[in-house]
């Protein structure tokens, strides 16, 4: 049988998303930086488009035009700036010595560079401090934050003498991580460098001595073992103490106490002085900072006790469609290149001020149906937090449910009980022991959990069966592996961790 290539035409009707609609379901779930970063993009590149004023920028636009009274009787007073004598002659004068004493670096030049200039060469170091718009630049003067590697040079430079260790150190420092632990090879480093192994750890052995404690480790236990030294405290005991630090981890209190010959009461002292070093000492000097939250809605109860849910007015970019200037582009002598381009750019405009708009009325639906389901949680905490699913919200709001998600996904809500995402309401449910009783919140579950174990004794350690038949007398209906689950993931030890912890606290404080 011959194969041949045929041409065939055929209609289907399909669904395709425009690039307005692909770009407003992104839209939905931008976090706040990105969608700063979004609309300062479409100003660049859109002359249409003009940030609006927030709400305290009108106030504060409107200040002037309320002060004129006030700034004109000012004006007629005697410490009026236009009878002011701030020339070099007058100043001496009142001063009654020499600006050669009073300025001697500097005495009185910006007086005629002042008058040949203008008023911007009267500034002092205006090419630093000030701004071409007259505006103070408080970044120009603000001193960098200290980098480890800034610090540690200081140090290197005092401290080495040579010019080879001074460039084993540097090498070192560079291989330093955030942690401030040397990520390194030292054979691999001297032959790099063509340098012997012994000249290696020597300028280590050194660079192990500067600050911050801890520095240069190569692992956890190299890392407290140098905070110890540096406060004299690496005894015998506590280096046998740090070399298992496998066996701390697991809470084994009887071993350790074997191991470095010490009684339970001694053990839990050399514990708390482990505790106050600092496993990642170069963390201190990380300059990236963490941002800030902007919570996209509040919470507030007003008078009659019901609650108010508004947008936040600083999370809501503002655009303005200048509409006029479009006009007036328009009625000049245009050609058809350019009057596509100012249609297709005034089009882009009113698509992007309404998708803010349906973004902003979609997030208060959203939110307000959460506080509604959720009104327990904002009258009495976590364990009247109710399960809830994207779904029961979707529903209630008349929208698919991965608008919600999409939503809910990295938007914040200030509440009285703290600033939440929105994400945390959304919770799975765990069955109800009892016949016809409503599922609880797994979230209000963990809360249980922990609020069980934190009230437990040395004598009597609840096991995970143990909290299993509790939580079932209080109408929840859990498996034990799912309690298990919940206790690891709040970082909770197994109860017979923490009997050997608890028994050896009470010990100490005995």
């Amino acid at each position: 049988m011959a194969l041949s290539a045929k041409l065939n035409l055929r209609q289907s009707q399909s669904m395709v998303m425009t690039p307005q609609l692909l770009q407003s379901i992104r839209l939905l779930q931008f976090t706040q930086l990105e969608l700063d970063r979004f609309v300062q993009e479409q100003i660049e590149s859109n002359p249409l488009l003009e940030r609006g004023a927030s709400d305290d920028q009108d106030a504060r636009a409107d200040g002037p035009a309320e002060a004129g009274p006030a700034e004109d009787a000012g004006s007629n007073s005697d410490w009026s700036m236009d009878e002011l004598e701030v020339s070099a002659e007058a100043i001496a004068d009142k001063l009654d010595s020499s600006l050669d004493n009073v300025f001697p670096d500097d005495p009185g030049r910006f007086d005629n560079a002042a008058s040949a200039q203008g008023p911007s060469a009267s500034r002092t170091g205006s090419d630093v401090i000030g701004r071409p718009d007259g505006d103070f630049d408080l970044e120009a003067v603000v001193a960098d934050s200290l980098t480890l590697r800034d610090h540690l040079a200081e140090q290197i430079s005092l401290t080495l003498r040579t010019v080879a260790d001074r460039a084993i150190a540097f090498d070192l420092v560079d291989a330093l991580d955030a942690n401030g632990y040397l990520d390194a090879e030292l054979d691999i480093v001297a032959d790099r460098l063509g340098c012997e192994l012994e000249d290696v750890e020597a300028v280590l052995g050194e660079l192990q001595t500067m600050d911050p404690a801890g520095v240069f480790a190569r692992d956890l236990a190299e890392c407290l073992a140098l905070q110890l030294r540096r406060k004299d405290r690496f005894d015998p005991a506590m280096a046998t103490l740090v070399a298992n630090l496998p066996l701390l981890a697991r809470r084994d209190f009887k071993a350790l106490s074997r191991l470095c010959g010490v009684d339970e009461g001694d053990l839990v002292d050399m514990l708390a002085e482990i505790r106050t070093l600092d496993p990642r000492p170069g963390l201190a000097f990380e300059t990236s900072g963490a941002q800030a939250i902007v919570y996209d809605v509040e919470v507030r109860e007003s008078a009659d006790k019901s609650w108010r849910i508004e947008l936040n007015s600083d999370a809501l970019p503002r655009v303005l469609v200048d509409r006029d200037y479009y006009a007036e582009v328009s009625r000049a002598g245009l050609s058809t290149d350019e009057k596509a381009f100012m249609s297709e750019c005034l089009q882009n405009a009113t698509w992007l001020e309404r998708s803010l708009d349906q973004r902003a009325t979609t997030i208060l639906k959203v939110a307000t149906e959460i506080v509604r389901q959720q009104d327990g949680f904002f009258m009495r905490g976590v364990s009247a937090l109710k399960p809830m699913t994207m779904k029961m919200v979707a529903d209630a709001i008349g929208m698919h449910e991965s608008t919600v998600s999409r939503v809910s996904a990295n938007k914040y809500m200030l509440t009285p009980r703290g600033m939440l995402e929105f994400r945390y309401f959304f919770t799975v449910s765990i069955p109800a022991s009892g016949a016809g009783e409503d599922g609880h919140s797994s979230e209000a579950v963990r809360q249980r959990i922990r609020a069980l174990i934190d009230a437990e004794t040395p004598e009597a350690v609840l096991s995970d069966d143990a909290l299993v038949s509790m939580l079932k007398t209080e109408g929840v209906d859990i498996a034990r592996r799912t309690v298990a689950k919940y206790r690891e993931g709040m970082n909770i030890a197994s109860s017979v961790q923490r009997r050997r912890e608890k028994r050896a606290l009470a010990l100490a404080a005995g």
